[in-house]
This record gives structure tokens, sequence and C-alpha cells, in this order.
């Protein structure tokens, strides 16, 4: 291995990065077990969180592009997962609700992504795993 190669190997932004890369692929690899991908995992978690929810909402909240939300929204409206109604705060508006196909299958799909989560962080004792959580979570600025 060159000098070059070790010395971006140790930087934490490189660590990180491969880390987040392994912590995707298994998260993406248990959900299509399930039959989603991660975006619509995302969404579909969102919603059932924060729904009914505004379209608007929903691509401010979880950072997809509005073209790519709506898309996705189609395919889990498709799937029986979601509903669009009217906004009952807003009638000009339409709303997303999580159905009951939706829930059952977020539930399965909460526990394959904790089970891909214990898989990835497997090296680290139960201590670590709380450390490395609170240090992850200090360094990206999530609250």
């Amino acid at each position: 291995m060159s000098a070059e190669l070790r010395a971006i190997r140790v930087l934490p932004s490189w660590l990180l990065g491969r880390a987040a890369d392994r912590g995707r692929a298994l998260v993406a690899a248990a959900l299509a077990r399930e039959g989603l991908k991660m975006w619509h995992h995302v969404v579909l978690s969102a919603v059932a969180e924060l729904g009914p929810v505004a379209q608007a909402e929903l691509v401010r909240g979880v950072g997809l592009d509005a073209k790519d939300m709506v898309g996705v929204l189609n395919d889990l409206q498709d799937a029986g997962l979601v509903v669009r109604a009217p906004d009952p705060h807003d009638r000009r508006k339409n709303a997303v609700s999580v159905t009951a196909d939706g829930r059952r299958l977020l539930a399965r799909c909460e526990r394959a992504a904790r089970k891909a989560n214990d898989e990835l962080l497997a090296p680290l004792s139960v201590v670590e795993r709380e450390l490395l959580t609170a240090l992850l979570t200090r360094v990206s600025g999530a609250t």
C-alpha cells in the first residue's frame, strides 16, 4: 500500500464514508428482501410519522427532490402502502397517509433495518455502539 493510500485511509471522512457505504448496502439488502427500496422506506417512514402530510412537507422533511418524490409516492400508492386525499387543513392540497398494509410492511422493514444495523455494529460492544451513535450524532449535526 502506498503512503498516499495509508494517509487517506486514516482520515475520519474516509472511514465514515466506508462505514456509511457498508451500512447502506446492508440496509438496502434487508429492505429489498421485504420488497422495498431505500427511498421508499424513508418516505413511508416519514408518512407514518407525520401523516397525513402534504407532499411539499415530505420533500422538505426527507430531502428528496420533488420530482423524485412524485415517483416514490406513485410507487407506494400503486402498492397500496399510502393514499393521497384532500388535506383536511387546506383542501387545495393533497395529504399523504399510510395504509394498514403500509404500516405492516413498515414494521417488518424497521425490524430488518435494525437487524442490518446490528450486523454493521457487531464488532462493537453495547457501550461502544452507544458512544459511536452519540459521536456520529454530534458530528453529523443531527438532533
